[in-house]
């Protein structure tokens, strides 16, 4: 990855127009009290129509388009099939470009929408040429670094600010950092909020980024949480944003057992992605004095992949 993208962080008064389109066209998503903790909930995005938190940032995005813009994205699979869902509802067409060895079950629901389905390399060949794609007539809507896809994932903090109160731990999941980035803006405006970013142990692109203060290259491993995995775009805005947030990061073995708690104590199918944040909270990577919410980011896995990740567990 070498061209720099310049992206604005979002203002509060992007925040507020992001949670208007996101509260008139999305559900809540539950948060249900869990035996991770004394004080511990579970906000399920599980239950997006997608399968995936992802939905809030591509219908804040997407809903900000001129009629008639044909929208190009990179993805991992739950932000493409995220777009491929906004764009199917709001009469746009759609360009997605995944790696060759994204999920294969993200790819047969992303073949299930009327897109462009373009398979290019590995995340990073696919980050990379996406936005090559663009031009008359087009707008390349990135997974994270986009100033309406951050502030569509801020939704999740404005929803639970009708569903908990007092201090909270908030545990999420960081792959480009777009979800923690959202809910740092909301967690300035609200104050007593303490953010937890959990990522794969083998691709660290986030913390290394705002650790040394920039983006920089870093070699990444094969995940279970595959929608975490690679590097993200230079000059990115969300680590800039995440100066107050801590990071913690959980191995495969560890992502394995989370998928397993999570059906055997709450019946919940996570993918690997989804589960990191709880597989950080039942590694003791979370130590927590005030109110614990940990978000389970998405379910979409091959039943193939899920029962062998649940059975060596």
């Amino acid at each position: 990855m070498t061209k720099i993208r310049r992206v604005s962080a979002p203002t509060d008064a992007d925040l507020d127009e992001a949670w208007a389109i996101v509260s008139a066209r999305l559900e809540p998503t539950p948060l249900v009290a869990s035996p991770l903790g004394t004080d511990a909930w579970l906000k399920l995005e599980t239950m997006q129509p997608t399968g995936s938190f992802k939905i809030r940032g591509a219908v804040a995005a997407l809903e900000r388009l001129p009629a008639g813009q044909r929208v190009i994205t990179a993805s991992a699979g739950n932000h493409g099939l995220a777009i491929a869902w906004v764009a199917s509802l709001l009469g746009l067409e759609a360009t997605v470009v995944v790696s060759e060895q994204a999920s294969p079950a993200k790819v047969a629901m992303l073949r299930t929408y009327p897109i462009e389905l373009i398979l290019h390399g590995d995340a990073d060949d696919a980050e990379d040429y996406a936005p090559t794609l663009v031009g008359p007539g087009s707008t390349y809507v990135s997974p994270y670094n986009d100033t309406m896809v951050i502030a569509g994932q801020s939704s999740v903090g404005r929803e639970l600010d009708t569903q908990t109160s007092g201090p909270l731990t908030i545990v999420a999941p960081v792959g480009g950092g777009g979800l923690l980035a959202g809910l740092a803006l909301w967690a300035a405006r609200r104050g007593a909020v303490e953010l937890v970013g959990v990522e794969a142990c083998v691709s660290l692109a986030v913390s290394t980024a705002v650790g040394a203060g920039r983006v920089v290259p870093i070699a990444y491993g094969d995940t279970l949480a595959d929608g975490l995995a690679g590097n993200i775009e230079p000059g990115s805005v969300t680590p800039s944003l995440l100066a107050s947030a801590r990071f913690t990061c959980v191995d495969e073995a560890q992502i394995r057992a989370a998928m397993r708690w999570l059906m055997v104590n709450h019946g919940i199918v996570a993918e690997g992605a989804g589960a990191t944040a709880v597989a950080a909270v039942l590694a003791g990577n979370v130590p927590t004095t005030s109110h614990l919410v940990v978000i389970v980011t998405g379910r979409n896995v091959t039943p193939e992949r899920y029962a062998a990740a649940i059975a060596t567990t």
